[in-house]
């Protein structure tokens, strides 16, 4: 009998650390429901105000618990009623105290609902005149066993205007043997005649990260084989109620069978996969809406909501806002990597009032998805708009526009506070169809001294370069053949497949860069060779060059079946005059 309260403490085969009895099936948010303040998790101030007053002796009459559903306001009323009757088994009684480290002589009762001096009532069912009457009646009667009778009301928003009267006086000027604890999920409702009489705590949301951690102990506890990644979902999902975490802990452990999956709990929840999320964000971003499309179906097609993926969009645009103004969100533990890398590199190109639009657009689609007959189409023209709007400058940027008669978007440095840091989406003023990126001003601009000299295409490529922006230098290399060059104008065409509005982005580049103004024009002539044909063409001639060579021909000849798969050139010695001297060819032995 000695072992008893210490083996109700010790785990779930002793009968849960939490405390649910052995014998069935119990659902994990019953099995692992708290029994003292030690157990609450995310609740730290409260628990330190009431320890601070009870050990003052300052106890209040009255208390009201708030706070959202499944945050543990109910649980918290026992605990407390817990602690105002708490008598060790063994051992002198030192009056009302937190610290239960083993059951007392009325904590089983209490805890299990059936203590004769601790009454409970669910308010939403018994908010009439007559049943705060019978409270009334009966509140002056001292306790049958117990220190303190204490009434415990569940959602007590839900009495009548009479019956919140008809409790005034009582609660008011209660006997010393009784305490009153509401609890209520909307404190707004409740009179302040009762606020006033009370001593309110609001129980807060429960952050991710403490969520996580604590289902990885549960699954611990369990034996559950479950993923971080699967723990972190649902976490997010339970939105800060360690109930509602629980309860799809649970349902995604009957999914599963004794393990829980990321992809199955993506599967069960109806969610998108993170990572996939952050293509669509990245490609919304860049105004690439077909591969948006393309990843949206995809996303939808493995069984994604879609109004559900446009809250994933709106969630990772708040994530991406936090980690510009709150660095130290980068340490949250129910984040996946690729949120933390990825996320953080996109949150370093965007700029806050882009970010700000994203949110905005989402937030006014994602009801408007909701409400439509067909929210996979609603979904997709919200992507379009997004899309369409991630290229079109801040209003400070227009203005800047209009006031310096600039066709192209101002270029703002990442660390100046202000704009777009630079490889932000943005869009210049279009000139129809053809993809022109001018300005209507009349004046001429003077090139600084010290500007770039832009004679050709491999001089723009060596300038993007230097600027190490590869998708700029990707984009020249394989899509674009040169019209025509001349001082602050680039005509050129662009073959299919050059992303979205590239004239536009060019021409904010090169401006940018050469620190001038530059007007990027789309033509309808076929141009020149592209510079990746170009270099297939020079290397294929090298290659035929190097093969006449006598000491290549010797290896061939030695390796039969072999071929020169690449020529690179190496500087002349002054004395050879044989151009194919200058040469260097990797043989390929392809019978070895």
């Amino acid at each position: 009998m000695d072992d008893t309260p210490n083996k109700m403490m010790a785990g779930p085969e002793g009968g849960s650390l939490f405390g649910e009895e052995s014998g069935g099936y119990r659902v994990l948010a019953r099995k692992y429901r708290p029994r003292n303040f030690d157990d609450l998790i995310g609740q730290e101030a409260m628990v330190r105000t009431l320890s601070n007053a009870f050990a003052s002796g300052r106890i209040a009459q009255a208390y009201l618990l708030t706070g959202v559903r499944g945050v543990g306001k109910t649980t918290t009323a026992r605990i407390l009623a817990r602690a105002l009757n708490y008598e060790p088994k063994f051992g002198a009684d030192t009056g009302p105290t937190l610290a239960m480290p083993e059951l007392g002589r009325h904590c089983q009762e209490i805890l299990e609902s059936r203590h004769v001096d601790v009454i409970e009532m669910d308010a939403a069912s018994h908010n009439s005149v007559d049943d705060i009457r019978q409270i009334n009646d009966a509140v002056r009667y001292t306790p049958v066993s117990a220190r303190y009778k204490v009434y415990i009301l569940d959602e007590v928003h839900m009495l009548s205007g009479a019956a919140f009267n008809a409790l005034l006086k009582t609660l008011e000027e209660p006997p010393a043997h009784a305490k009153f604890i509401f609890a209520t999920t909307e404190v707004r409702k409740v009179p302040v005649t009762i606020l006033s009489r009370c001593q309110r705590f609001d129980l807060r949301r429960v952050d991710s990260d403490t969520l996580t951690k604590h289902l990885g102990r549960i699954a611990s506890q369990e034996k559950i084989d479950a993923e971080d990644e699967a723990l972190a979902l649902i976490a997010r999902a339970a939105e800060g109620s360690v109930r509602d975490s629980l309860s799809l802990f649970d349902q995604g452990i009957a999914h599963g069978g004794a393990s829980v999956k990321a992809n199955e709990v993506r599967e069960m929840l109806g969610l998108a996969d993170r990572t996939r999320i952050i293509d669509l964000f990245e490609a919304l971003m860049g105004g690439n809406i077909q591969e948006a499309l393309k990843l949206f179906r995809e996303q939808y097609d493995l069984g994604a909501d879609p109004v559900a993926v446009l809250s994933d969009l709106a969630e990772f645009s708040h994530l991406l806002t936090r980690f510009k103004i709150v660095p130290s969100s980068l340490d949250d533990t129910s984040l996946v990597e690729a949120e933390r890398k990825r996320g953080k590199e996109l949150s370093e190109r965007l700029s806050i009032r882009v970010l700000s639009r994203a949110w905005q657009m989402l937030s006014k689609g994602i009801p408007e998805a909701a409400a439509s007959g067909k929210p996979v189409q609603a979904a997709e023209m919200i992507l379009v708009r997004l899309a369409y709007a991630a290229d079109l400058p801040t209003p400070d940027e227009a203005i800047k526009m209009l006031r310096d008669g600039n066709g192209n978007a101002p270029s703002v440095s990442p660390g100046n506070g202000g704009g777009a840091p630079s490889g932000a989406p943005r869009m210049q003023m279009a000139q129809g169809s053809a993809g022109i990126a001018t300005r209507p001003a009349a004046r001429a601009v003077q090139a600084p001294d010290n500007s770039p000299k832009l004679q050709s295409l491999e001089d723009v490529l060596a300038l993007a370069d230097k600027n190490r922006d590869l998708q700029i230098k990707h984009a020249l290399r394989k899509y674009v053949r040169l019209v025509q060059i001349e001082d602050g104008k680039l005509e050129i065409s662009l073959d299919e497949g050059a992303p979205v509005n590239f004239a536009g982005t060019l021409g904010a580049k090169l401006s940018q860069w050469a620190d001038r103004r530059w007007v990027v024009v789309v033509s309808r002539q076929r141009g020149g060779e592209t510079l990746e044909e170009a270099e297939a063409k020079s290397q294929a001639q090298l290659k035929a060059d190097v093969r006449n060579h006598p000491t290549v021909q010797a290896v061939l000849d030695m390796f039969p079946g072999a071929e020169i798969t690449a020529v690179r050139r190496k500087v002349l010695s002054e004395e050879s005059e044989n151009p194919a001297d200058g040469l260097s060819a990797p043989v390929d032995d392809e019978e070895e």
